[in-house]
């Protein structure tokens, strides 16, 4: 099995998180949030302002720890660690910059968030984590 290391990003304007449809990879059609495989040498911060660059446009700072996973992808033959970081300063609008990988980006409050979510960002709020938002 192989092991690897991500990054999600938690990103919020208005009491909303920011969200993407997967597609493509491992998840296609669940949400996750911005992030991507750490790179050899990469700090924590560097991998999600360089990943949230790439995917959404936005250009984050002011980034804290909050939390990890370790999810098993069976099917897949993976095993992923993933840490994830709240971005609590940004600029920018969402786009979709990878379509490969992200139909889209939307914000969701509270009670919005859906159902279908991507397994490590699953797994981050079966552990307790309080999202940073409000309800609607």
């Amino acid at each position: 099995m192989e092991q690897l290391i991500g990054v999600g990003v938690l990103i919020v304007q208005d009491g909303k998180l920011l969200l993407g449809k997967r597609t493509g990879s491992h998840g296609a059609g669940s949400w996750g949030l911005p992030g991507g495989h750490l790179e050899a040498g990469e700090s924590f911060a560097a991998c999600a302002m360089r990943e949230t660059a790439e995917e959404t446009g936005i250009k984050i700072s002011e980034i804290r720890n909050v939390d990890f996973t370790n999810d098993l992808f069976k099917k897949e033959g993976k095993q992923y660690i993933t840490l994830f970081v709240e971005a609590t300063s940004f600029s920018g609008t969402p786009h979709v910059l990878e379509p490969e990988k992200c139909e889209q980006w939307q914000w969701f409050s509270r009670n919005e968030i859906p159902e279908n979510l991507f397994k490590p960002f699953q797994s981050l709020l079966e552990q307790g984590y309080k999202l940073p938002i409000q309800s609607s």
